[in-house]
């Protein structure tokens, strides 16, 4: 098991005071939202959650509330985001949503940066349905970056691609090596 307590920390220093903080989410808030979405989140996702805030953090300070009702500040939360993402069971679509992958934060335009519940590592994914080409769901996923914890290191030392003094604008990301499988 990963040790999170150095990362949680400075987290929660560069979140403090933020105007779209929400107050942590208690250990029964967090096992509901895990039922409700069919399964754990990634224990550092979690321990986000409950150390940190239950939102308004992270990059942009928007990282989405993790369950309650939209307000002025966020649209949805993860588990509803991921909920309506999920089609129905036996409904015919082409549209397809990844099990165990939430979306955490709202970049606009329908794209989200998402973590894989699944992967040891909470990969940070990037949805960018501008990029799907005809039906093929799996073409508009990207790997944004390897880990939760790699991803929240580069917003804390300001090198995520969506930072505006980023090196050059150059952020082409790897398309998703699992979306075929997983979708």
């Amino acid at each position: 098991m990963n040790d999170f307590d150095e990362l949680i920390s400075r987290v929660a220093a560069t979140s403090a005071g933020g105007e779209l903080l929400q107050p942590p989410v208690s250990a029964t808030e967090l096992a509901e939202a895990e039922r409700e979405l069919g399964f754990p989140l990634h224990p550092l996702l979690a321990a986000l959650y409950q150390k940190v805030g239950n939102g308004g953090f992270g990059p942009a300070a928007s990282v989405l509330p993790l369950s309650g009702a939209p307000n002025a500040s966020w649209e949805t939360s993860v588990v509803q985001g991921y909920l309506d993402k999920i089609p129905p069971k036996g409904s015919n679509t082409w549209w397809s949503w990844p099990e165990g992958v939430v979306p955490v934060l709202d970049w606009g335009c329908a794209m989200f940066a998402c973590v894989d519940c699944r992967s040891d590592d909470g990969t940070v994914l990037l949805f960018e349905p501008n990029a799907i080409s005809g039906q093929d769901v799996s073409s508009g996923w990207f790997v944004d970056s390897g880990s939760l914890a790699e991803w929240l290191e580069a917003w804390l030392d300001g090198r995520g691609w969506y930072e505006a003094d980023s090196a050059d604008g150059d952020f082409d990301m790897v398309p998703w090596p699992d979306a075929a499988s997983r979708l």
